[in-house]
């Protein structure tokens, strides 16, 4: 007899599994694949300029419409490479699923909830701490041996400082 490793406990996959099918069925994606995993379906210079937004199936014939949300920067360029996009699409589903592509363009800023941010955001860059707080900071972390953990303890201790020298100024 196999006895049970998970000793109680569920992968989050399985928890949400349920909640992602019902959702993903009201916009009309029976195949919930094609949502969670796009990136690698259309690859990522595509799903960095666009990301799928709805299926309607049609009431007479096979196929499917699907609408898919861009910039008005890149839609000529996905415009263009439409039929390459769909029989990629097509390849995730196993057959000919989606028959026609419907491009939806969206302003990169502005309404609530058509923000266009397809790929990651840029990070932001941090400004160096100047000298005192270094100083201060690395007097704080001094006592630790570990060279990494003092380090950390170090960058942890800029923050901090930092942010506690910006509220008082009130920045």
């Amino acid at each position: 007899m196999r006895r049970a490793t998970t000793k109680g406990f569920s992968r989050t996959a399985s928890l949400l599994r349920e909640r992602i099918r019902k959702a993903s069925e009201s916009r009309g994606f029976a195949e919930t694949r094609v949502l969670t995993h796009w990136a690698e379906i259309v690859g990522a210079d595509m799903a960095a300029i666009c990301q799928p937004v709805d299926v309607k199936y049609s009431r007479q014939g096979f196929g499917a419409t699907l609408t898919v949300l861009t910039t008005g920067a890149q839609a000529p360029m996905l415009e263009m490479q439409k039929e390459t996009l769909r029989t990629r699409i097509n390849a995730a589903y196993g057959y000919n699923a989606i028959t026609h592509l419907r491009l939806t363009q969206t302003a990169p800023t502005g309404f609530a909830e058509g923000q266009a941010l397809f790929g990651q955001a840029p990070k932001a860059s941090k400004p160096k701490p100047d000298a005192a707080t270094c100083e201060e900071a690395a007097q704080v972390a001094a006592p630790v041996a570990d060279s990494d953990l003092r380090q950390a303890l170090e960058q942890l201790a800029q923050n901090v400082i930092s942010k506690n020298k910006n509220a008082k100024k009130g920045v």
